[in-house]
């Protein structure tokens, strides 16, 4: 039988129920099971499932993954067969995954998102799915994120769709500037969103000095890892202070987590849950590590539950 986390470990994520606060991020675990033949899937949380767009996306041409010196940088392009495709092949076999799957959904216009939702909507396997409105390797994918009022009208219209479903908005990683994070939080927990997840990769670009030329055919894409770690620890904690601890809306961190300390930081930093990306093409095995030392963790601070340490930095006088 498949060895389960420790069940302080399991968190009440707006109502979803999952037994560790591991959740493998969208386009680094396939659709749900592909990682079976490495991982102990019985481990995570969750895994969210590759974004799916309204339409078929072949995603952009070689180069679109390349390692960075502290990272690496991506330009996928959203590819996926779309949700016509998803619902005939994929759908069916998303029950049969030993954890909790939540479906990623990505889109041009609100109508692409809202189309998505509606159909994973009648999804059992789907508790629930998460917008990704800020995804900077296709053009003009950002747009949403940083948009209060955009992104209002498209969690709106996608809550609308929404029955039973959880409704997870991801956000980008905006760390300067105006509107700030916690405006475009905000915007998303009044229009209906259950939980945040923070951030998304963050716009980046590489050139061969060689050649002249981009690295990546996209010219630009995102930078995840462990460069954007520290970056991730403040988004969340920037907007668990400054509007989602007083909405009682959960946080699911996500930027460079390849150790328990990481996912630790999060946690402390106001995130009830973490997902692990970039690290997973390096170590598949990380998932069961960071679950066993986080047990050490809440042994070390004598806490009952990993809830009990959400948001629990000590901040100076």
């Amino acid at each position: 039988m498949a060895h389960q986390p420790d069940p302080r470990l399991s968190i009440d994520l707006a109502g979803l129920k999952l037994k560790s606060p591991v959740i493998l991020a969208a386009g680094t675990a396939g659709f749900s099971d592909e990682l079976a033949d490495v991982m102990d899937l019985a481990h995570i949380g969750a895994v969210v499932s590759k974004s799916i767009t309204r339409e078929p996306r072949e995603g952009n041409k070689t180069w679109r993954i390349l390692p960075a010196k502290s990272g690496m940088l991506n330009a996928i392009g959203l590819a996926n067969p779309g949700i016509e495709r998803f619902m005939i092949d994929i759908a069916p076999r998303l029950s049969a995954t030993p954890t909790t799957v939540i479906g990623s959904i990505a889109g041009s216009s609100i109508e692409d998102y809202a189309e998505v939702a509606r159909q994973m909507d009648t999804v059992d396997a789907l508790p629930a799915v998460e917008l990704n409105v800020s995804c900077p390797n296709v053009h003009g994918g950002t747009e949403f994120g940083v948009d209060p009022i955009a992104l209002t009208e498209l969690v709106s219209a996608a809550r609308a769709e929404l029955n039973s479903t959880k409704l997870f908005v991801k956000l980008s990683p905006i760390a300067v500037g105006q509107p700030s994070i916690v405006e475009v939080a905000q915007a998303a927990i009044e229009a209906g969103a259950d939980a945040l997840t923070i951030a998304n990769t963050v716009p980046a670009m590489g050139i061969d000095v060689r050649t002249r030329r981009p690295v990546l055919s996209n010219v630009t894409g995102g930078l995840s890892g462990v460069a954007v770690h520290p970056i991730a620890v403040r988004l969340v904690h920037t907007v668990y202070q400054g509007v989602a601890k007083e909405a009682v809306v959960p946080i699911i961190g996500v930027g460079g987590v390849t150790d328990w300390d990481d996912a630790a930081e999060l946690i402390l930093a106001g995130a009830s849950a973490f997902q692990i990306g970039s690290a997973l093409f390096a170590d598949p095995k990380i998932p069961a590590r960071i679950n066993k030392h986080l047990s050490r963790w809440l042994n070390t601070h004598r806490v009952e539950s990993t809830k009990d340490l959400i948001g629990q930095i000590i901040l100076p006088d």
